[in-house]
C-alpha cells in the first residue's frame, strides 16, 4: 500500500471523520463503520484533505483535465481544496465548479458556483464517499446540460466496497451507468487490513471484535 494511502486512514481517524460502532445508514443497514467528512473543519485538514485527493487523481486519472466537479454541499470545499493541491503539488491550473441545490436568480445567477463550463471542458467529479450513487444522478445531467463536458472519472475518498442497488459496489454501477471510470483515495479493505491490531493515539483501531463485525456485515452487504 502506497505510503499515502497509510496517512490518508491515519488521516481520517485522526480527524475523527471514521469511526468504529454500531451505526444505522440512509439505506437502513447496521454498519460497524462510519464517515462523515463534514469533520473535516481546519484550514490544516482541508489543506491535508486536498493534497490527498490531488495525489488520487494524478496517479489514477493523471492531469489532463480542465475542472474539479464537487456536488453541493460537501463536494464544494473538496473541490476547492483539492485545485488548490493540484496547483502547489503540480504546478498545473486546473478551475474548480460547484452546484447549488437551487437555482439563484439575481446576483450571480444560475444553479453553478465557481467557473463556467464551455463545450468540451475535461471535467474530474469529486465526492467524499458513494453508497447509492444519488448525488451523481442528480448532478450528471446538471452538467450535460450545462455544456457539452467530457466526464473524465469521479473520485471519492473511501470505497466501501458494497452492494449499491444490485449486486456490484456503487462505484462500478455509477461507472456503468455514465461510462466513465471510478476510483476512491482507499478502499474499506486497505482501511481494515492496515488498522487491524494497530494502535493509533494509544488505542487499538480494530480489535478482534470489530474485525468479527467488519467480517460480518460483508459477508451480507459486500461486493463479490
Amino acid at each position: 500500500m502506497e505510503s499515502y494511502k497509510q496517512e490518508f486512514i491515519e488521516f481520517m481517524v485522526g480527524a475523527g471523520v471514521l469511526t468504529f460502532g454500531d451505526f444505522t445508514l440512509k439505506s437502513g443497514r447496521k454498519s460497524p463503520f462510519f464517515m462523515n467528512a463534514g469533520k473535516y473543519v481546519t484550514g490544516t485538514q482541508l489543506r491535508k484533505l486536498g493534497e490527498y485527493y490531488a495525489r488520487a487523481i494524478e496517479q489514477n486519472f493523471g492531469l489532463d483535465f480542465d475542472v474539479l466537479f464537487g456536488p453541493a454541499y460537501k463536494g464544494i470545499p473538496l473541490s476547492v481544496a483539492t485545485a488548490m493541491a493540484i496547483s502547489e503539488l503540480y504546478g498545473k491550473d486546473v478551475r474548480y465548479c460547484s452546484n447549488r441545490k437551487e437555482i439563484k436568480d439575481h446576483g450571480d445567477t444560475g444553479i453553478l458556483l465557481g467557473s463556467s463550463l464551455k463545450d468540451g471542458d475535461r471535467v474530474v467529479m469529486i465526492e467524499d464517499v458513494t453508497t447509492s450513487g444519488k448525488s451523481i444522478a442528480e448532478t450528471y445531467p446538471i452538467l450535460k446540460a450545462a455544456a457539452d463536458v467530457d466526464i473524465r472519472g469521479l473520485v471519492v475518498s473511501l470505497n466501501r466496497m458494497e452492494k449499491g442497488k444490485g449486486e456490484k459496489s456503487a462505484l462500478s454501477e455509477i461507472s456503468e451507468e455514465y461510462g466513465f471510470p471510478t476510483t476512491a483515495i482507499v478502499t474499506m479493505a486497505e482501511v481494515t487490513e492496515y488498522l487491524y491490531g494497530r494502535e493509533i493515539g494509544g488505542t487499538v483501531v480494530i480489535d478482534d471484535e470489530r474485525k468479527k463485525a467488519i467480517d460480518a456485515y460483508y459477508q451480507e452487504y459486500g461486493v463479490r
